[in-house]
């Protein structure tokens, strides 16, 4: 299934955080886990219209590692895999 974001929204898949601790210990996937805070840009929206109409583009593009904001994004499942879905404002630097 193809996925267009609308507006500002981006599609990022998150990037799953080590399932190990520094120390060596396997966590159980049991295990009370935070969201995950990075992730990579799948697809973006055209841009947020302004005022007069004009549309700005999104400042993010399709294969950038990003830092969004925890609690910000929407999570979704397609085709039994996790995305999440954040408008422009919920992302907070490119990772480079």
């Amino acid at each position: 299934m193809n996925i267009k974001p609308l507006s500002d929204h981006v599609l990022i898949e998150p990037i799953k955080e080590e399932e190990r601790t520094e120390s060596g210990i396997i966590l159980p996937k049991t295990a009370e886990k935070e969201r995950p805070e990075q992730g990579r840009v799948i697809a973006i929206g055209p841009g947020k219209r302004n005022e007069e109409g004009k549309i700005i583009p999104v400042s993010v593009r399709p294969g950038q590692k990003v830092l969004f904001t925890k609690y910000g994004p929407n999570e979704i499942k397609v085709d039994n895999k996790e995305y999440l879905i954040a408008k422009e404002e919920d992302i907070l630097a490119i990772l480079e």
